[in-house]
């Protein structure tokens, strides 16, 4: 699956992130569709699996992205991004079982191997022809397929197969990471329903300014959303080691006070991203902020320590950080040696700012049209009762868990951490809206 091409990096870095508040109506347009043609009705109290919906839904809004409403609305290419990235999962699960030498064996004997191959002759059939239709009538649409045409250099990147391969490997690393952090968030506003409200004000006094649509403008304006998202990666982050790097040569390392290290060749390297966001040496909890209350349902107590949820943390960090580009280092999006959830320094992760204002834009959508709380839990409370032991910023009173219904955990697959795809809220739409 490999290429040391950087055609789709080189694309995502510059014409992606260029022009992200151009891609956001139709961006927005495909979530409000998605939502209508994925989601249940939910008129009533409805169960809902939300981890394969969230899937479904990112699956759309990525294409859309990709290639117009030519890839969006076309269910066997959602189809096959989806499962395209679960059998190469899968695939690359069961060849590691083997030694190294028996691999290219073996490989001709999981069934996952082969579909990969249906995957990319599906891929080059449906594309090839939407690239040379594009070539021949001068059409040059707004999406990353045209961006990779009009940026392909020499023989390899030019070629139309080569670039219809390169979709469906964009399609690998775009779907399933952006669907996980939404179904993330939903398992913990449906632990944590008192920060609900604080969302939903903040993010309908910023649309009033953007007559109600979702813009990079008005995620600005939303402090709160980017500390909760920030917040709720750092506690389920999809990777637990980040910057991981490929030794090709011993390399001795010589820290302060201690013996040489000398780490072989062929070795990977990584940092423990997760464990480094949870040391307090490391990791500043902001003061508390002289214009929120000290209750612990409100999560604004005075110096969170880490090993705490408080969602709106990262607000706080960044409206007590004067300098603009100081604080800018405490936004979702952000990769530096204190942030590196997406990665550091030239190969952090090229489309996290896409992915940011995707991730927000559902959020916002599934805040301002729903509600929901988790299964077994009554009606409208999310948990307001006895019996919530205060875990996760909760005050002990029953505000912090919901009565009957635990949150998801994560599923720990070696260095990843899944969100459960069991998993299942009830979710009921808003009459307001």
């Amino acid at each position: 699956m490999g290429s040391r091409s950087t055609l789709h990096p080189r694309v995502v870095k510059a014409q992606v992130n260029q022009h992200l508040d151009d891609l956001m109506p139709a961006i927005e347009e495909e979530i409000r569709d998605s939502f209508e043609a994925i989601w249940p009705k939910c008129d009533e109290w409805t169960e809902v699996a939300v981890a394969e919906k969230f899937t479904q839904l990112v699956g759309r809004v990525s294409s859309r992205m990709f290639g117009g409403k030519q890839l969006s609305q076309n269910s066997e290419w959602v189809n096959t991004t989806i499962t395209f990235a679960v059998d190469g999962f899968t695939a690359a699960q069961k060849l590691k079982k083997y030694p190294r030498i028996l691999r290219p064996l073996v490989a001709k004997f999981i069934p996952e191997i082969n579909k990969i191959k249906h995957h990319y002759k599906f891929a080059r059939n449906l594309l090839i022809p939407i690239m040379q239709e594009r070539k021949r009538t001068g059409e040059k649409p707004m999406d990353l397929l045209q961006w990779m045409m009009d940026n392909a250099k020499g023989p390899e990147e030019t070629d139309e197969a080569f670039i219809a391969d390169i979709m469906l490997k964009v399609s690998f690393a775009a779907i399933h990471t952006s669907a996980a952090a939404p179904t993330q968030l939903i398992y913990d506003l449906c632990q944590m329903p008192e920060i609900v409200a604080p969302l939903r004000e903040e993010m309908e006094a910023a649309l009033l300014e953007t007559n109600g649509h979702f813009t990079k403008q008005a995620f600005n304006k939303m402090p709160k959303m980017d500390s909760f998202l920030k917040e709720s990666q750092r506690f389920n982050p999809l990777l637990l080691i980040t910057f991981e790097r490929l030794i090709h040569a011993p390399l001795t390392l010589s820290p302060p006070s201690l013996p040489p290290l000398t780490i072989p060749a062929n070795t990977t390297i990584g940092v423990p991203t997760q464990v480094l966001s949870m040391d307090p040496s490391i990791y500043p909890s902001p003061s508390p902020s002289p214009h929120t209350s000290p209750d612990p349902s409100t999560h604004t107590t005075p110096h969170p320590p880490p090993h705490e949820f408080h969602p709106f943390r990262f607000a706080l960090l960044r409206s007590q950080t004067p300098n603009p580009q100081e604080a800018g280092r405490w936004q979702y999006a952000a990769s530096n040696p204190q942030s590196m959830h997406f990665g550091y320094g030239r190969h952090a992760c090229p489309g996290r700012g896409f992915a940011s204002l995707e991730i927000k834009a559902i959020l916002g959508m599934m805040v301002g049209g729903w509600d929901f709380r988790g299964v077994g839990d009554v009606e409208g409370g999310g948990g307001e009762g006895e019996g919530g032991d205060g875990d996760k910023g909760g005050d002990g009173k029953g505000k912090g868990k919901g009565m009957g219904w635990k949150r998801p955990e994560s599923v720990g697959v070696e260095t990843q951490l899944l969100p459960d795809q069991g998993g299942r809220v009830m979710m009921k739409r808003r009459r307001q809206v």
